[in-house]
């Protein structure tokens, strides 16, 4: 298999002929319709980086998965998850972060890059209050870069057409999965369990 291993080779397949809106459209800080972009969007991919390697972690609120603090701050909530902290513990290491935000039913995500800091201060988490409890830690995120990225992917995926949506009957559960991992595992009381247990621990 041929690696391509050089800037100078990438050059020669893709040249340089990009559009000058891919370089124009990336800002330093938000814009009003790119805050109104991100504040719409439930769900964000947030990737981050430390000694052991990258980590990509899927955050999601109804209410917006992100807070605007100003146009060049954003606040993340660490609401209840598997506590395995791989996220937190990146950034406490190395600040650099990225976000990908998903609207549904739009084709355009949007796109930040930035530095972040994770804050137990008592009156950040008091005031993501839900359902009389809050976030243990919020990630503060100082914005580097923000920009809308293309939608040909989106639309190439159909993400948001029904049509082609899995049909979880046909899926692995995540019983089924935890037991292919580890081989000895009672998958069917954890299915059992799970819907309800999540339920109780959504916040």
């Amino acid at each position: 298999m041929k690696i391509i291993s050089s800037i100078e080779e990438l050059n020669t397949i893709y040249g340089a002929g990009f559009s000058p809106a891919s370089v124009t459209k990336v800002t330093k800080k938000l814009t009003p319709l790119y805050r109104e972009m991100i504040e719409i969007s439930p769900f964000a991919a947030l990737a981050t980086v430390g000694p052991e390697g990258l980590d990509c972690s899927p955050r999601g609120d109804l209410g917006g998965v992100v807070r605007v603090a100003d146009d060049e701050t954003l606040h993340l909530p660490d609401w209840r998850g598997n506590n395995r902290v791989d996220s937190l513990s990146n950034i406490v290491r190395d600040p650099r972060l990225a976000l990908m935000f998903l609207i549904p039913g739009s084709n355009t995500t949007m796109r930040i890059n930035g530095r972040g800091v994770v804050s137990d201060d008592e009156a950040l988490l008091s005031s993501f209050e839900m359902d009389g409890k809050h976030p243990r830690t919020v990630v503060v995120i100082s914005i580097d870069e923000v920009y809308f990225q293309c939608a040909r992917a989106v639309m190439r995926a159909e993400l948001w057409n029904g049509e082609h949506f899995a049909d979880p009957a046909k899926l692995p559960t995540p019983g089924q999965m935890l037991k292919a991992a580890t081989g000895d595992f009672d998958q069917e009381t954890y299915d059992r369990e799970w819907p309800g247990r999540a339920a109780k621990t959504m916040w």
